[in-house]
């Protein structure tokens, strides 16, 4: 089933999401739905809060990109960050502000403490694109969005964008929420 996406403008986006206790069959149905929405909207990563559901989960798959055709698809659960390394700058877009693209300084590489979708402890060190798009999600779960992290001065050229999601004028090329979900897990 393909999701509704929440855009710029919904509450849930800036909310902390709350940790996961376990997974039961809403959740792996919602995961599944969370892969299934992602591939359908052309993204590489998205997180619980942008489909209505405000838990610490998150779906990355970015296999699509050059030089990553054999990376995995990753399921994320109650993410930490326990170190960063390394910074580096990159344009960055999301499924929540469709057509809004910016520069975004963000750690090269990171070790990361989560959850699998077996809701397994697991630690692992990212870098490269996978480091960026795992920070990207992780902000959603803690209500950050990376428009949030751009510099003043880029963020303003964009600010009519940013206007036209508050003002409900906005479409995309995959579903997006009219108004906002209320949902079974948040």
């Amino acid at each position: 089933m393909i999701l509704p996406i929440n855009i710029y403008s919904d509450d849930i986006l800036r909310k902390k999401a709350k940790p996961l206790k376990g997974i039961d069959r809403g959740i792996e149905e919602l995961i599944a739905f969370m892969f299934e929405t992602m591939h359908n909207a052309s993204g590489i990563g998205l997180a619980a809060p942008q489909v209505g559901h405000s838990v610490r989960l998150l779906v990355i798959d970015i296999s699509g990109l050059n030089n990553y055709s054999d990376a995995k698809p990753m399921v994320v659960i109650n993410p930490h960050i326990l170190a960063v390394r390394g910074y580096n700058d990159m344009e960055e877009g999301c499924l929540s502000l469709p057509g809004v693209k910016g520069d975004v300084e963000r750690p090269a590489a990171i070790t990361l403490k989560y959850r699998n979708e077996q809701f397994e402890e697991m630690t692992g060190e990212f870098s490269g694109m996978y480091a960026r798009v795992l920070q990207h999600e992780i902000d959603h779960l803690n209500g950050t969005l990376f428009v949030d992290r751009m510099e003043k001065r880029d963020r303003r050229k964009i600010q009519k964008e940013l206007d036209a999601f508050v003002s409900g004028s906005v479409t995309a090329a995959y579903p997006i929420a009219r108004e906002p979900l209320t949902a079974k897990y948040s």
